[in-house]
């Protein structure tokens, strides 16, 4: 993709996170034909992949991670690695190796990692709640740990734990209007 294209598709983009749905169409529709053409010439024949899928799944992710991408930085390298993330599933879901050249993920790795609008939101969401609640909505809402694992690990009773876990997230839907 040439620089002014990324620039191009960055714009539309920037232009969709503030609201514009027409921009946001006019991109989708866009970065289509750009995910079938890098469909098409990843994925071999006979593998039983539809590149169309791959089109539609990447779409849906672009769709749901746009507020990963960080406007400050070129667009093109955000999509072509998620329509990779996208050939590379959809190829582990019948069973092949698929494997993909380093070098196409150098733009990717040598980016340094910034904050997300994702990673401040939780920070600020956890920021109300007290030492003990911040632990216990950390270790269960975000890292996943069960409750048993969560009480153990923080040293608490399991009923303690569902209390404290309870009143942090109340506190955190009060806190941003959806108590």
């Amino acid at each position: 993709m040439s620089p002014e294209k990324d620039w191009e598709l960055a714009e539309r983009m920037r232009a969709a996170l503030a609201g514009d749905e027409s921009g946001y169409a006019a991109l989708l529709h866009e970065v289509s034909g750009l995910v079938r053409g890098i469909a098409k010439a990843r994925l071999a024949p006979g593998l039983g992949i539809d590149p169309e899928d791959i089109v539609q799944e990447t779409l849906l992710a672009i769709h749901l991670k746009r507020h990963t991408w960080q406007p400050a930085r070129p667009i093109g390298p955000w999509i072509y690695a998620i329509a990779r993330h996208k050939i590379a599933d959809a190829c582990r879901r019948r069973g092949r190796r698929v494997e993909i050249d380093i070098s196409d993920l150098a733009d990717t790795l040598a980016a340094p990692v910034e904050e997300t609008a994702l990673a401040r939101d939780v920070e600020r969401a956890l920021d109300g709640l007290s030492e003990g609640q911040r632990r216990v909505v950390a270790s269960v809402g975000i890292e996943g740990a069960t409750i048993g694992e969560t009480a153990r690990r923080l040293g608490m009773k399991e009923t303690a734990v569902r209390v404290s876990l309870h009143r942090g997230l109340a506190s955190i839907a009060a806190k941003f209007g959806k108590a």
